[in-house]
């Protein structure tokens, strides 16, 4: 499965604006953005792994415990909105600060699920270049290289998920998301 690669930005102590020829999705430098967003985790399976997501200074955040026992070993959030034709974009731009972990966008269609993974650095804000055409779509987190490629006209959920066996606690602090 493909991952993202973060595009050149500033390392900044805060989140910064993203471009002018981008549309926003979600800022949640906006208090009343992270009250739309629900956290999914293990649990619904078995699992023990526990997540929420909650407003920070400017950010949310998407923090838990990643557990392996039961069986488990997931935690997400998600935020479902109003599919809006984005297909004149290329791709999402997501300014997040994360904690050296492997972590997974997820886009949710009436069809399929699709995912890209990102890895972060500890400490310093990134901002990643997620292109549509790099998601692949997948069934309880399996790639299906046979299903329809990800209509970004679409997309009427949004999400963040954290699996991959990597145990322990984790932290994603998201700024902003927009189409570009």
């Amino acid at each position: 499965m493909p991952n993202a690669t973060p595009e050149p930005a500033p390392a900044t102590a805060q989140p910064t604006e993203p471009a002018p020829e981008t549309r926003m999705l979600f800022d949640f430098r906006d208090p009343n953005t992270v009250r739309n967003w629900q956290n999914i985790d293990d649990p619904v399976m078995g699992g023990v792994s526990s997540s929420r997501i909650t407003q920070g200074e400017s950010f949310a955040v998407f923090a838990g415990r990643l557990s392996l026992e039961n069986n488990g070993g997931f935690a997400s959030v998600r935020g479902r909105v109003v599919p809006a034709d984005l297909t004149s974009f290329e791709k999402l731009v997501a300014r997040v600060r994360g904690d050296g972990k492997i972590y997974v966008c997820q886009l949710r269609t009436r069809d399929a699920v699709y995912w890209l993974r990102f890895e972060t650095r500890a400490g310093g804000w990134q901002e990643f270049a997620l292109p549509f055409a790099e998601f692949v779509p997948t069934y309880f987190g399996v790639p299906r290289p046979n299903s329809t490629p990800l209509n970004p006209a679409a997309i009427g959920e949004y999400g963040f998920l954290i699996a991959d066996k990597q145990e322990g606690p984790f932290s994603l602090e998201v700024a902003w998301i927009v189409a570009g």
